[in-house]
C-alpha cells in the first residue's frame, strides 16, 4: 500500500505565497494551508489571513510556538537575529513546519517565480519534497496582480516591502520610522529587545549601525535619503520597474516567504 502524501503550502502574509495559494486553489483540492503565527505579526497579515480563507473558501491552518520570542531571545543570549545569523527562521517557521509534518510525505509548494534567482527552503527531512510551481509554469511578477485581482495585496505594502515579524531586521531603515507611525506599540516593543553593552559601548540593535531610538530621532533625515535615491531610480527605469524593485523579495528576504 503506497503511503498517503500531504500536499501542504505555506503562508507568509506576502503577495507571492497569497498568489500561490489561489493559483493552486482548483488544481490540488487537497491542499492544506498553514502559517506559522510567530506571535510578532503584524496586524494586516491577520487581517489578510482573514480575507485569504474566504478566497479559498478552506481554512489556513495557524501553527503556533512552542515558546515567544522573548524567551527564545534568552536563549540565544541575548543575540538579536540577523541577515547572517537567522535563528529566528530556524526556530519560528521551521520548526514548527517540520513539527507539524512529522514523518508523513509531504509536497510543499514554494512561492517563488520563474523570474527570481533563488532556491527558497529545502528541508533536512527526506520525506519534505519542494515544488516551485510558479517556475514550472513561468509566472513572473507581472502575473501576481492578475491572480490576486479579486482579494488584492496585504494592507502592509503601503508602507512596508515585504513581509515578515514586525521587528524584521530586512526592514530599510524608512520602514521602521513608518513602523513607529502606524504601529507605535510594537516599534516599543522592538526597541525593548534591542541590548547596549555600557563596557564596550556595543550592542544588539535591529537597524545596522545604530539603535531605534537613534534611527527616529534623525526620521527626517532617513525620509529625505529614501526620496532621493527613489528619484534616482526613476530617473533610470519606469514606474512599475521601480515598484517592482523596491517590493521585490530577494535571495536576501526571510526563507519563511519561501516556506
Amino acid at each position: 500500500m503506497v503511503d498517503k502524501v500531504r500536499h501542504v503550502l505555506g503562508i507568509s502574509g506576502g503577495k507571492d505565497s497569497a498568489a500561490l495559494a489561489v493559483y493552486m486553489r482548483d488544481k490540488v483540492p487537497e491542499m492544506e494551508y498553514f502559517f506559522t503565527d510567530t506571535g510578532a505579526e503584524l496586524p494586516e497579515v491577520y487581517e489578510y489571513l482573514d480575507r485569504l480563507e474566504g478566497e479559498l473558501n478552506k481554512p489556513i491552518v495557524r501553527l503556533g510556538l512552542e515558546r515567544d520570542f522573548g524567551h527564545l531571545l534568552l536563549q540565544h543570549n541575548g543575540f538579536l537575529p540577523s541577515p547572517s545569523t537567522r535563528w529566528c527562521t530556524r526556530e519560528m517557521k521551521i520548526r514548527p513546519f517540520e513539527k507539524w509534518v512529522g514523518t508523513d510525505n509531504a509536497i510543499t509548494y514554494v512561492a517563488i517565480r520563474a523570474d527570481e534567482d533563488r532556491d527558497g527552503y529545502k528541508s533536512s527531512s527526506p520525506n519534505i519534497t519542494p515544488r516551485f510551481p510558479f517556475k514550472e509554469d513561468g509566472i513572473v511578477r507581472a502575473d501576481i496582480d492578475r491572480i490576486l485581482q479579486h482579494i488584492g495585496w496585504p494592507k502592509y505594502y503601503e508602507w512596508r516591502s515585504r513581509s515578515g515579524c514586525y521587528f524584521c531586521f530586512f526592514q530599510r531603515k524608512s520602514e521602521w520610522i513608518a513602523l513607529a507611525e502606524r504601529h507605535p506599540e510594537l516599534f516599543e516593543r522592538a526597541k525593548a529587545f534591542e541590548k547596549s553593552d555600557t563596557g564596550s559601548g556595543k550592542g544588539y540593535t535591529w537597524s545596522q549601525g545604530e539603535t531605534l531610538e537613534e534611527l527616529i530621532a534623525r526620521a527626517a533625515d532617513v525620509r529625505q535619503q529614501a526620496a532621493f535615491s527613489g528619484r534616482r531610480i526613476r530617473r533610470k527605469i519606469g514606474w512599475q520597474e521601480l515598484f517592482g524593485a523596491l517590493e521585490d523579495e530577494s535571495d536576501e528576504s526571510c526563507l519563511v516567504c519561501s516556506l
